[in-house]
This record gives structure tokens, sequence and C-alpha cells, in this order.
């Protein structure tokens, strides 16, 4: 039998019981679109997440400070600020490999300027800072090392902190503004940056020294993090290396504790989140996969039914000289019909549901061509799959008994 012939007869079959039809395709339409949406949500997370990571600058390696023990308790990176001046000295003069460092002191404060008065996130940081973090300065220019030496009261402010405290196109260089009361003149403005990789605004900050951050604003005599970057790629983990037996030896950490300091390259920062991406993509699939299978199930369901109601007209096709597997091939094309038909309505609602999720609540998503082809694929192997047991048993019928059936 042709396969035109076989598919227009599969076709009129399935048109016969059209609200069965639509029943049975449902467990295939929506495991699809579960398996389109969720790939598309791990896709786009992990893009944005390396876009985030990148943000970061290149060949950054970071120092965390923390890590403290409090009562039998360690208190988490972060949880104590442990790097010193001496610390950053040393790095500066006895690390090899690395283009610049900068700390980091950071801080919220009440920065007012005009009529506006605005909670900002200050961040204290070295000359090196924006070229580390590859932040290009829009207009203006960036502090210098005699401000640093001097504690100067000049800032460079992000863009949506410049949007917040002078208004959506003005120019803050050369404003002047008061943080804690203290004035800073606004000598550069940063360009946009975007969210972090922890979701918060990067932009709504504002940079000063860190010498003028620890002296007039916070009281600090300690940092929370180092920023440094290395020459190339390639060196990466040598930094890592150096920096990490450095500041055990400066902070006399024994063979065998843990440091209360933590050296991440941008590398294994990346990985780590694009580790998190992985795992929820594969809950996803994990979750999608049950209701395929379940959509499987219901089509081998509904073709036993089928093979069933349709015995006489099995007996008559082959009473007329239809061969077995012109019936197998009969009964299997209306399996693979269903399933693929249902993957394609699958694959239309998981790009639809994809993009109704970044157009109204924000979340990253990327459908690439690949998921839809494997969806197809997956869709036609599950017809074939719990097609062919049914299709079998109308293929194994006896002429006379099938003719025979009431």
């Amino acid at each position: 039998m042709r396969f035109f012939a076989i598919l227009k007869i599969a076709f009129r079959a399935l048109r016969r019981n059209l609200m069965r039809t639509l029943l049975t395709m449902l467990g295939i339409i929506f495991g699809i679109l579960a398996v389109i949406a969720g790939v598309s949500m791990g896709a786009g997370a992990k893009a944005q997440v390396e876009a985030r990571i990148a943000g970061l600058g290149q060949n950054v390696v970071q120092v965390i400070s923390g890590n403290v023990s409090r009562g039998g308790f360690r208190m988490g990176y972060g949880s104590a600020p442990t790097l010193t001046q001496a610390d950053l000295d040393s790095i500066r003069r006895d690390i090899n490999g690395i283009n610049g460092v900068s700390p980091e002191v950071r801080a919220f404060a009440q920065v007012a300027t005009g009529n506006q008065n605005n909670n900002v996130q200050i961040q204290g940081v070295d000359v090196p800072f924006v070229e580390i973090r590859s932040w290009p300065i829009l207009n203006g220019v960036n502090f210098s090392e005699a401000d640093v030496r001097t504690a100067g009261k000049v800032a460079l402010i992000g863009k949506t902190a410049s949007k917040t405290l002078f208004g959506d196109g003005g120019n803050p260089v050369g404003q002047i503004i008061r943080i804690k009361n203290a004035p800073f003149t606004i000598i550069g403005e940063l360009a946009a940056k975007g969210t972090s990789g922890f979701g918060s605004d990067q932009d709504d900050t504002i940079l000063v020294p860190y010498t003028s951050a620890m002296k007039r604003l916070s009281g600090q005599t300690t940092f929370r993090m180092f920023y440094m970057q290395a020459s190339s790629p390639a060196l990466l983990d040598n930094v890592k290396a150096q920096v990490n037996e450095l500041l055990r030896d400066r902070h006399k950490i024994a063979e065998g504790k843990d440091p209360d300091f933590m050296v991440m390259t941008q590398q294994e920062l990346s990985d780590t989140m694009s580790e998190t991406s992985r795992i929820m993509t594969i809950v996803l699939g994990v979750i999608a996969s049950v209701s395929l299978l379940v959509g499987g199930i219901g089509i081998m369901n509904i073709m036993l039914v089928s093979v069933t109601e349709r015995t006489r007209e099995i007996g008559v096709r082959l009473a007329v000289g239809a061969r077995g597997r012109d019936v197998l091939m009969q009964f299997l094309t209306e399996a693979v019909v269903l399933s693929v038909v249902g993957g394609a309505l699958g694959v239309l609602g998981g790009i639809g549901c994809a993009y109704l999720l970044t157009k109204q609540f924000g979340f990253p998503t990327l459908v690439s061509n690949s998921a839809v082809v494997a969806a197809f694929c997956v869709s036609a192997a599950i017809g074939i799959f719990f097609g062919f047991y049914p299709a079998r048993k109308a293929a194994s019928l006896d002429p006379i008994d099938a003719l025979r059936f009431e």
C-alpha cells in the first residue's frame, strides 16, 4: 500500500473520532510544551549568567574576605572583613602576572543633590577598578592616584544613580553631591552595566576612592573584597595559586585549616552559576518527560481501543488481499500522526509560553532550533514506540475470526 494512501486513511480514521483524537494528543502537547519551555528557560538563564559573568571584566580573580568561626559556627564568606591594607600592598608587590588590583569597600548612604535625597550604594575602589571590570566612562574622567592618596572627594556615578539624582538625560559631570553630608564632585559618568550575576542593579552605585570611603564615609579599616586582573586567561590558575599561598602565609593559616578568605576565578564563578542553571534544566526536563510518558501511554490505550472497535474492518481488509504489514503500517501511521501533530502543537505552545515568560515576567528564555528538532524527533519516536504494540496486534488478527467479531 502506498504511503500517501496509508496517510490518507490514517487522517480519515482520526477525524472519525475527533474529540477523542484531540484529548489523546493533549498529553503529547503538554509534554512537548513543557520540554520546549523548560529547555528555553534553562538556555536563557545560562546565557544571562554568561553575559553577567562576562560583565565582571576579563580574566578577573576575586578575593572575598570572611568565613570566620564564632561560637563554633562557620559564618561563611563575606561575613567578616579580614582583608587589610597590608594584604593589598603585598599583592601589588609580590604577585606576578596581574595587570592591576583594586580593593572594594561597600556601604549604603544617603546621597543628596538639589531637592533629591536617595539611598545609594557607595563603592570605595582604586584607580584600576573600572579597567578590571571593563566598565567604560561615558563622560568625564577616572579619578587619579593622587585622589586615592589624598582621599579626594571625587566620584564616578552609575547610570541608574545618575537618572535618580539628576533625571533622565541630565549631565552629572561637574555636579556636587553630598554623601553623608560630605561634598563630592562627580568627575565621570559610567556606562550602563546592567544587573549582576546575583540580580542587583550594578548601575545604582557611586564609585569613590577607597581611601575616601574608609576615612570620610564608613570608618572601615579592612576590605570585603579584592579584584585583580590576570594578564591572560592562561595565568588565572597561577595567579589564584600565588594569592592563596601569599594570604595563607600572611594570615597564618595552618596547613589543612580553612582560610578566612576565598579566591575565585571568573571561570569558576561562571561554572558554579552555569551548574545551577543546568540542574534547573534537568529538573524541568524530568518533569516534562513524565508528561510525555503519560501521553505515550494514552496513545497506546486509544490505539488498542481502536483496534478492538475496527476488528471487522481489519478482517475485511485482510480478506480482500491486504497483507499484515499493510495493516501494521496503517495503525502505526495513525499513532505517529497523533504524536507528531501533538508535538507540533506542543512546540508552538512552548515557543509561545517562552515568549510570554519573557514578555510578562521578564524571565530570560532562549528557544534553540536544536530543541525544536529534538522535540519533533521525540514525538515521532513516542508514536512509533507506543503505537507498535497495538499495530502489531491488529496485523496479527486472523481474517476469519476478525470477520466473525461482533
